[in-house]
């Protein structure tokens, strides 16, 4: 189950709306949805849930780039919503690259090289960790510094209650709470 919301700033205070992201396929088309969401090119939230597990907040400005964060990567992985947040740049790859690991140039089970498949491999097999997901926050933490939000203070908001911490934190959750 999952909850996604768009929260906008206008002259009269912030305004939420219920959104669906079936039909986003891209940051970019998410960027696009919060940027219709405010024709004065004021700051636009996209809020996104996954229960118990993870939360997500992309904030566009205008026409500059999307800022993200995500709580958990790892969790987020799993989601098809969370996939949309997650790319190369905020993940620290190289964009574009090939994430399937050259099955040639593996060493699958160590007996190759006629080593024992007993012995124990004390090195992290370079190919796992290029495509791994970590585990906790990644992207922005200083998405909402200048609006009342440290980055600490996002960082240990539990998934289940962090938009509802965050609205109450921008004087917006009577408004996050009719989208509900």
């Amino acid at each position: 189950m999952y909850f996604a919301a768009l929260l906008a700033r206008t002259e009269d205070g912030w305004e939420a709306s219920d959104t669906e992201l079936d039909d986003v396929e891209t940051l970019s088309d998410l960027a696009d949805l919060a940027r219709e969401a405010s024709p004065d090119e004021d700051t636009v939230f996209v809020l996104i849930e996954q229960e118990d597990s993870w939360f997500g907040l992309v904030r566009v400005d205008g026409e500059e780039d999307p800022r993200i964060f995500v709580s958990d990567a790892a969790a987020a992985a799993r989601s098809a919503y969370g996939e949309l947040l997650l790319t190369d740049e905020l993940l620290g790859r190289e964009p574009g690259a090939d994430d399937v690991p050259d099955l040639d140039a593996l060493d699958l089970d160590g007996t190759e090289d006629g080593e024992s498949e007993e012995e124990p491999d004390d090195e992290e097999d370079p190919a796992a960790a290029a495509g791994a997901v970590p585990h906790g926050p990644v992207g922005d933490g200083g998405i909402l510094d200048d609006l009342g939000v440290g980055e600490k203070e996002l960082r240990g908001l539990d998934p289940n209650e962090a938009l509802a911490e965050i609205a109450e934190a921008l004087g917006a959750s009577e408004v996050l709470e009719t989208v509900r």
